[in-house]
C-alpha cells in the first residue's frame, strides 16, 4: 500500500472517536454527554491545524504541532478569551482523543502527552497581579458605577446615557456578587458555543442565570440580590425587544450593522431594500425595530470596559486594572451551582412582568435598603 492509501485524516479520526463516545464507552459512564461537549473542541482544533499549519493527516502530527496548540491556548488566555482552566480542558480533550488513537493502534504514541508539548500551557493557578485585588478595591469600583448610575438624568433625551450607565453597573455587580465567569457572560471569539448570556437565560423568579460552565455543560447559577437588582433595573430601562437579546450587546456599530444586514437578507430583503432601510436609520435602531439580536460584547471588550471604568474611578495598582476575574475576587460559588435541567422552567419572565396573588393571611414583608426582610409585627 502507498502512504496515501494508509493515511488517516484528522477529521475522519475525530468522527470515529465521537461516534464511539456517543454510543457509550466501556471505560466510563456519561460517554454520550462527553461526546457532545468534546465535539466542538475537537472540530475547532482540527480546523486550526488545517488553517494554521496545513495539517490534515493524523500521521503528520508531532510534538511541535501540539506545542504550537498549547501556545495558541495560552495566547487566548492572555487576551482574556479563555480562562486558564478552560485552556487546560481544551488541551485535555485533544490529548484524550489522541490517547484513544494510540489505544486503537492508529498512532504509535501521543504527541500531546509529552512535557515539551505541555510546558507552555498556562498553569491553572497563574493569576496576574491585576486579578488579586482586595475586596476594598472591588467595592471602590462598584461604588463608582453605582453612584454614576444614581446621578444619571432620567430625561428622555438622556435615555441612552442612562441605559449605558445601568449596563455597566449591572456588569460590575454580576461579576462582583455572583460566581458567573466572564467567559460565561460574554462572547468568546472562535467559540460558537459561547456567544454570550441572553435575557432568556435569566430567571428573576428563581434568582438564577443559566450559563455554559467550564465543564462544557449548562449550569444554573444563583444571582444574589446585589447582583440581581442592578440587572433587573437595567432590563427595565434597556427593554430588549426579545428574550434572545444578549444581556450585554456590543456597542461596536460595524458588528451590529453586519448582523442586521445578514438577518434581513435571510428574511428575504434584497440589497436595495436593505440599503433603503439603512439610509433612514442606524444599525442599532434597525436591530431594535426588526427584533434582530446584536452580537454580545466579547470578553476582550468587557476587559476594555473595566479598564476604562477603573481609570475613571482612579483605581490603579502598578498600572494594572480590574479584570472580570478580579472583580469576582476569591469567592467560589461553584458549590452552589447545579446542572441545568433538560427543559427550562415555565416561568422565566421578569418578576416585573408577573402579577402575584397574596392571601390576606400572608405577613407583610418590607425590604430595607440593606436587602434584609423585616416582617410586620402584626404578622
Amino acid at each position: 500500500m502507498t502512504d496515501s492509501e494508509t493515511d488517516v485524516a484528522v477529521v475522519d479520526a475525530v468522527d470515529a472517536y465521537l461516534q464511539r463516545k456517543a454510543v457509550g464507552d466501556p471505560d466510563g459512564s456519561g460517554a454520550g454527554t462527553y461526546a457532545s461537549n468534546a465535539e466542538s473542541i475537537l472540530r475547532r482544533w482540527a480546523d486550526w491545524l488545517e488553517a494554521e499549519h496545513d495539517v490534515r493527516s493524523l500521521f503528520a502530527l508531532d510534538v511541535e504541532y501540539m506545542r504550537a496548540y498549547a501556545v495558541e491556548l495560552r495566547a487566548r488566555v492572555d487576551r482574556g478569551e479563555y480562562t486558564a482552566s478552560t485552556a487546560g480542558t481544551y488541551y485535555a480533550v485533544v490529548r484524550a482523543f489522541l490517547s484513544w488513537c494510540v489505544r486503537g493502534g492508529i498512532l504509535e504514541s501521543n504527541p500531546a502527552a509529552t512535557d515539551d508539548a505541555t510546558v507552555t500551557l498556562p498553569p491553572t493557578d497563574d493569576r496576574p497581579d491585576s486579578e488579586c485585588w482586595t475586596a476594598r478595591q472591588r467595592r471602590q469600583l462598584e461604588a463608582y458605577v453605582r453612584e454614576r448610575t444614581l446621578e444619571a438624568s432620567t430625561a428622555p433625551e438622556d435615555h441612552d446615557e442612562r441605559c449605558n450607565r445601568l449596563r455597566e453597573y449591572a456588569l460590575v455587580a454580576l461579576l462582583a456578587h455572583s460566581s458567573v465567569r466572564g467567559s460565561e457572560l460574554f462572547s468568546v471569539p472562535d467559540d460558537d458555543r459561547r456567544s454570550g448570556a441572553t435575557w432568556e437565560d435569566v430567571d428573576f423568579y428563581t434568582g438564577t442565570i443559566r450559563v455554559l460552565g467550564k465543564s462544557q455543560r449548562l449550569e444554573d447559577v444563583p444571582l444574589p440580590g446585589p447582583a440581581r437588582t442592578p440587572l433587573r433595573r437595567y432590563r427595565v430601562v434597556f427593554d430588549p425587544p426579545a428574550n434572545d437579546w444578549p444581556l450585554f450587546p456590543t456597542r461596536h456599530a460595524p458588528s451590529i450593522a453586519r448582523r442586521v444586514k445578514t438577518v434581513l437578507a435571510e428574511r428575504g430583503y434584497d440589497d436595495a431594500e436593505i440599503d433603503a432601510l439603512r439610509a433612514d436609520a442606524t444599525a442599532s435602531e434597525l436591530a431594535r425595530e426588526h427584533a434582530i439580536a446584536p452580537p454580545a460584547i466579547t470578553t476582550e471588550g468587557a476587559r476594555s470596559v473595566l479598564k476604562r471604568l477603573c481609570g475613571e474611578a482612579n483605581i490603579d495598582v502598578d498600572g494594572n486594572y480590574l479584570t472580570p476575574r478580579g472583580v469576582r475576587g476569591d469567592h467560589d460559588g461553584d458549590s452552589y451551582r447545579r446542572e441545568a435541567t433538560a427543559s427550562k422552567p415555565a416561568l422565566r419572565a421578569s418578576v416585573l412582568e408577573r402579577t402575584l396573588a397574596v392571601p390576606e393571611s400572608m405577613p407583610v414583608i418590607d425590604v430595607d435598603s440593606s436587602g434584609h426582610d423585616e416582617r410586620s409585627e402584626n404578622s
